[in-house]
């Protein structure tokens, strides 16, 4: 052992030091390089920080003694307390000891309280977040989507991008007849769409039973297009002519329920308008869209037009017939048709409106139809009275086709 003048600082081999390093000791957990680097989302904890100096009035205790109670692991400790306390330990408040504050220590956040800026989850940082907002405009049955943008989406492509798009389908009962999606971004991870696409005739009861279902995909041109990630909103959420605005972080893709009840399984909507016209003796049917109609031919689309008879029709002369539209689920027509007839014997006639799918080479497709007039019922009845009572105006209401029509002929 060698000797050592006064004040001189003492040399440990590294032998020495090994030796210690391996001492027989109190066997603790080894940190992980997380608990020195955690995350925090908006920067330190503003409570987080050096400790605290002792108050100018509190006894100070002899330097000797502390350190003669001080135990071999105890300075490591300290600095493994301290490192815990400006970075992992948020809330955690050791008790006081030896030369320690008794400052009074961070307020521990509530656990099932979630950030009110929205920390990032992992599935956050795996596929990405979204920024949309919602509206249910009542008065026009429509449904309006805003896509806005999105942040920080998975990576699609070899070249560590993406060529994102965003498609929304209206549950249940989601088919090519409800599909809407917006443009493609090429080669982007934080898109920026500002896009509105827009649901047409959407009803009260529609709200209550729908949910919609927002998917981000990635677009290959030589390939299947890849599923990035989704979220659904069920539009009972949403507020009658109130906009809700979302940023959401993108799901895996979620099981869509194929034991969906056949009873909800509809054909599609019709907007359709009514007014007697005073100075033309008649009655004005305007065809004016559909919207969600079935799809009947192979590509997954239909060719539709619209027929209306008002019956009864003795003489045969009552059918009107729109143009057809190609390829669409959700045509537009805007056609009006005018039938000669007195006012007062309209509560005698009933008005059969049905939609086809033309066909060449074969027969036309039926896909739905409606009826309005005195023996009909709910929505269709309220149309039909609200007509002939308030001449000359003009009154548009959406109605659902059905799969039958009591009284028509299912052929073209």
């Amino acid at each position: 052992m060698t000797l050592r003048r006064r004040g001189e600082k003492a040399t440990i081999s590294i032998q020495e030091h090994m030796a210690i390093d391996v001492c027989p000791g109190p066997i603790r957990p080894i940190k992980q390089i997380s608990d020195y680097f955690p995350r925090f989302p908006r920067g330190l904890p503003p409570d987080a920080g050096p400790r605290a100096a002792a108050p100018p009035d509190a006894p100070a205790r002899p330097a000797a003694a502390s350190a003669g109670r001080r135990g071999p692991s105890d300075g490591a400790r300290d600095d493994d307390e301290d490192v815990d306390q400006l970075f992992g330990a948020y809330g955690a408040s050791p008790g006081p000891g030896p030369g320690r504050s008794t400052a009074r220590p961070p307020a521990k956040l509530p656990e099932d309280e979630p950030d009110a800026d929205g920390y990032e989850s992992d599935d956050c940082t795996a596929l990405g977040t979204l920024d949309f907002s919602l509206l249910y405009d009542q008065e026009n049955n429509a449904l309006h989507c805003t896509i806005s943008k999105a942040k920080g989406l998975k990576p699609m492509d070899h070249n560590g991008l993406a060529d994102p798009y965003v498609k929304l389908h209206l549950l249940p009962g989601a088919s090519k007849a409800n599909k809407l999606r917006t443009k493609t971004l090429r080669n982007t991870l934080n898109p920026t769409w500002n896009e509105t696409l827009t649901y047409y005739g959407i009803t009260d009861e529609d709200m209550i039973r729908k949910t919609l279902r927002i998917s981000v995909c990635d677009e290959d041109k030589f390939r299947h297009n890849e599923f990035i990630g989704e979220t659904r909103v069920p539009l009972k959420k949403l507020k009658p002519n109130h906009t809700k605005t979302f940023s959401i972080c993108l799901e895996k893709q979620l099981p869509v329920d194929k034991t969906e009840d056949k009873s909800l399984e509809e054909r599609g909507r019709i907007l359709i308008s009514l007014k007697y016209s005073s100075q033309k003796q008649g009655l004005l049917v305007g065809i004016v869209r559909c919207a969600h109609l079935a799809a009947m031919d192979a590509n997954g689309y239909s060719d539709p037009y619209v027929k209306t008879y008002l019956k009864p029709d003795v003489d045969k002369k009552s059918k009107h017939k729109t143009a057809v539209k190609k390829k669409t689920l959700n045509p537009e027509f805007n056609e009006e048709f005018c039938y000669e007839i007195k006012h007062g014997d309209l509560a005698k006639k009933t008005l059969e409106i049905t939609v086809w799918d033309y066909d060449i080479g074969k027969s036309n497709d039926f896909i739905g139809g409606v009826v309005l007039g005195i023996n009909a019922k709910g929505e269709r009845l309220k149309h039909w009275f609200d007509c002939l009572k308030n001449k000359d105006k003009r009154i548009e209401r959406w109605h659902t086709l059905t799969n039958e029509l009591p009284g028509a002929v299912l052929s073209d």
